[in-house]
C-alpha cells in the first residue's frame, strides 16, 4: 500500500466554527497562503452557501492560492453544489466536498430518511458534483457511529458514483483507537471498489482521542487526514494536524508513512492561526507550545547540554523554531532588523518594513532587550491589519484604589482628532467607555484576555478582545509594554474590523461631530 499520507486542512471551515472565531476574507486569504507554504494537499476554504462572506472568501482563495486543491463544502443538494462550484471554478484544482449523515440516530431524528433514501441521495449528489470537477469528496456525517455493514454500502455507493475521496468522520469524537482502527480496517477489506478512491478520516477531540484515532486509522488503510492547525474547531476541536504530521515524521520507524509537508513552516503557521483567531495555544500544547523545548529541571538541562536527544525527541528547527543569540535593542540598525526578520521567515514590502521598524524603535526605547518572540508579535500585529478608520492618538489615565478610574482618549478619524473622557470600574473599562463615546458604535465585549509575550518586568502585553457588533463577532489584538495601551489598541483593532466588514453606517453621530460633549480638535 502507498506510504503517502495526504493532508486536508479545514482550519478555514471547521476551525472557524470555534466559538467566538470570525475571520474576514483578507484574514482567510492570509492563512490560506501560509497553508500553501506549509504544503498541505487540500485547503477546505469554507461552506459557500452559508453566507455571502463565506462565498466571497472561498472565491478569493480559489482565484489566488496556487498549489493545494481548494475545496468547498456542500450538503447533498444541487443548490449547495451549484453554489460551491460558483465559488470554486477559478481554482487551479477545485474540489467539491459533499456530505449527508448515515448513522441511525441521525437518520431517525435529523433527516427522517431511510437507509435506501440516503444511498440514493449520496449517488445523486456525488454524480451531480462530478459534472463540474473530477475531484469530488464525500463524507458520511457521524460515520463512526454508523452500522458497519451500512457504512460499507455507503462507501461503495459514493465511489461508484464518482467520489475520488471518501472521508469517514468521527463527528462527535465518540470513537476509541481500537474500535476506530477496526472500523477502518473493515471498510478497506470489505468495500470491493475501495482501490478506486482515497480513504480519509476526520476525527474530533471530545474525548481527547483525535490524534490516537487518526493514527489508528492510518495503520489500517486510511491515507488522508483531515484536521486543523492547533486543533481548533467546535466543541473540543479537531485533530491537530501538526501533531499527526510530526508523529509520522518522528516515529517513521513505527508507521512507515510520509507527508509532503514542509515542517519548517509549522510554527509560523500555528502562530498565524493563533493570532488571526485570537485563540492562544497553551504552553504545554504538543509540538508548538512555548514549553515544548524549554528545560527547567537541572537534570534535564545537564542532559540536553551534553546531548540534545537525551530529552528532546524533535529538533526545534524542524518546525521552524530558531535559536539566535543576537540581541536587538535601541542601537540596532535597520539592516540588522531586516536580516533578523528574514531569518524568522518574514518577507515584508518596503512600506511594511518601514512601519515595522518604527514600531521596533519605539519598543526598543521602552524595553531593553528585544527577543525573537517580541519581533514575531510586533510584525504580526503590524502587517495583519485592516484599514484603520480609527487610530489611537493618545490617552491619559487617572486611577487608584481610592479614586474613580477615569480615562481621556484621543482618536484620529477622517483627519480629525476626537477626544472624550469616561469613568469606569477600572482603568481599562474607562478607556473602553471613552472609545465607545467617540465611535458611537454599539458594542458588547464578549471576551478579554491578557498574556505576556515574554518574561520579565518589561514584557510586552498581548491583549485579545472579542466584540459583538450587530450579531457578528470581531477579534481585536493589541501589543504594548503598557497593558492599558495594549487593551485600547486591541479594542480599536476590533472596531476597525467591524467597520471594514459592516460599513461606516455603524459609526454613530458622535465621531462625526454631531454628539453632545464631544471635543473635536481641528489641527
Amino acid at each position: 500500500m502507498n506510504d503517502r499520507v495526504y493532508i486536508f486542512d479545514t482550519t478555514l471551515r471547521d476551525g472557524e466554527q470555534s466559538p467566538g472565531v470570525s475571520l474576514n476574507t483578507q484574514e482567510k486569504l492570509d492563512i490560506a497562503q501560509q497553508l500553501a507554504r506549509l504544503g498541505v494537499d487540500v485547503i477546505e476554504a469554507g461552506f459557500p452557501i452559508t453566507s455571502k462572506g463565506d462565498f466571497e472568501a472561498v472565491k478569493a482563495i480559489a482565484e489566488t492560492v496556487k498549489g493545494p486543491a481548494i475545496c468547498g463544502l456542500a450538503r447533498a443538494s444541487e443548490k449547495d453544489i451549484d453554489r460551491a462550484w460558483e465559488a470554486l471554478q477559478g481554482a487551479e484544482y477545485p474540489c467539491i466536498h459533499t456530505f449527508i449523515a448515515t448513522s441511525d440516530i441521525h437518520l431517525k431524528y435529523k433527516l427522517k430518511m431511510t437507509r435506501e433514501e440516503v444511498l440514493e441521495a449520496i449517488a445523486k449528489a456525488v454524480s451531480y458534483a462530478r459534472r463540474f470537477t473530477d475531484y469530488v469528496e464525500y463524507s458520511p456525517e457521524d460515520g463512526s457511529r454508523t452500522d458497519t455493514d451500512f457504512i460499507c454500502r455507503v462507501v461503495e455507493t459514493a465511489i461508484k458514483a464518482g467520489a475520488r475521496v471518501v472521508n469517514i468522520p468521527d463527528t462527535v469524537g465518540y470513537a476509541t483507537p481500537e474500535e476506530f482502527g477496526a472500523f477502518i480496517a473493515n471498510i478497506t477489506n470489505r468495500v470491493p471498489n475501495i482501490d478506486q478512491a482515497i480513504l480519509s478520516v476526520h476525527c474530533h477531540n471530545d474525548l481527547g482521542l483525535a490524534v490516537a484515532n487518526t493514527l489508528a486509522a492510518l495503520r489500517n488503510g486510511a491515507r488522508q487526514v483531515e484536521g486543523t492547525i492547533n486543533g481548533i474547531g467546535e466543541r473540543a476541536g479537531n485533530v491537530a494536524l501538526e501533531e499527526v504530521i510530526m508523529t509520522l515524521r518522528t516515529r517513521k520507524d513505527i508507521y512507515g508513512l510520509r507527508t509532503n509537508i514542509n515542517t519548517e513552516e509549522i510554527y509560523r503557521t500555528s502562530r498565524l492561526v493563533s493570532t488571526m483567531t485570537g485563540m492562544a495555544t497553551s504552553g504545554n500544547k504538543p509540538i508548538v507550545g512555548k514549553n515544548v523545548f524549554v528545560h527547567e529541571s537541572g537534570i534535564h538541562q545537564d542532559g540536553v547540554l551534553k546531548e540534545r536527544t537525551t530529552y528532546e525527541i524533535m529538533n526545534p528547527a524542524t518546525i521552524g523554531l530558531t535559536i539566535n543569540n543576537i540581541v536587538l535593542g535601541k542601537h540596532s540598525g535597520r539592516h540588522a532588523f531586516k536580516e533578523r526578520l528574514a531569518e524568522l521567515g518574514f518577507t515584508l514590502s518596503e512600506e511594511e518594513l518601514n512601519k515595522a521598524f518604527v514600531r521596533f524603535k519605539d519598543l526598543a526605547d521602552r524595553k531593553k532587550e528585544i527577543t525573537d518572540r517580541d519581533l514575531e508579535a510586533l510584525v504580526e500585529d503590524q502587517i495583519r491589519r485592516v484599514p484603520e478608520k480609527f487610530q489611537l492618538e493618545h490617552m491619559h489615565i487617572s486611577s487608584g484604589n481610592r479614586v474613580v478610574p477615569t480615562a481621556t482618549v484621543g482618536i484620529r478619524f477622517n483627519e480629525q482628532l476626537v477626544e472624550e473622557a469616561a469613568c469606569g470600574d477600572g482603568p481599562i473599562d474607562a478607556v473602553f467607555k471613552a472609545i465607545d463615546k467617540i465611535t458611537g458604535i454599539s458594542v458588547c465585549l464578549k471576551h478579554y484576555a491578557l498574556n505576556a509575550v515574554t518574561g520579565g518586568k518589561d514584557a510586552m502585553g498581548e491583549v485579545v478582545v472579542r466584540l459583538a457588533v450587530k450579531d457578528k463577532v470581531f477579534v481585536g489584538r493589541g501589543l504594548s509594554v503598557d497593558v492599558i495601551e495594549a487593551s485600547a489598541r486591541a479594542y480599536i483593532n476590533a472596531l476597525n474590523k467591524a467597520v471594514f466588514d459592516l460599513g461606516e453606517d455603524i459609526i454613530g453621530e458622535a465621531v462625526n461631530g454631531n454628539g453632545n460633549g464631544i471635543r473635536v480638535l481641528v489641527e
